[in-house]
């Protein structure tokens, strides 16, 4: 699984905006400064965003953009899903749509395994969660094996 640089980008405004929900609208330019994204791509990210319902704009002098909901009421795989649609595809199909025979016929219930954990990690994570560096007890325990920062 790949996570896409829109996806990474989307995310880390969305925390932008969640680490500065008393402070009023935050302007793309902050943003995109604060956390080192391209200015243009980001304004794009953010119209997409706003289309989905997470995030809201206000024009003028104090506008900017701010999270639609609550940080703990928006997960990670909801600003994914904005940006770039399902979280788990194969070809660009997702797998209930798959068929396999022969040998690969096993090779469905794999993918379909691989959505539900991908599912349960990133719906389960709020963006809450991240800005405020506490994330759920399953997801930290993972990270405790040092096998999961290294690359096989």
């Amino acid at each position: 699984m790949r996570i896409s640089a829109r996806a990474d980008y989307a995310v880390r405004a969305a925390l932008q905006l969640a680490d500065a929900r008393d402070a009023g609208p935050l302007k793309a330019e902050a943003i995109a400064e604060a956390q080192d994204i391209p200015h243009k791509f980001l304004e794009g990210i953010l119209n997409d965003m706003r289309r989905g319902g997470l995030v809201r704009s206000q024009r003028g002098g104090n506008g900017g953009y701010r999270l639609a909901k609550p940080a703990q009421d928006i997960s990670i795989a909801d600003v994914i899903r904005v940006v770039d649609g399902p979280l788990v595809s194969v070809r660009g199909v997702r797998p209930p749509e798959l068929s396999y025979s022969g040998p690969a016929a096993s090779l469905l219930p794999l993918w379909i395994a691989l959505r539900a954990n991908v599912r349960q990690i990133l719906d389960g994570v709020s963006l809450a969660d991240v800005a405020t560096a506490d994330l759920p007890a399953p997801v930290s325990a993972l990270t405790e094996d040092p096998a999961s920062w290294t690359n096989p």
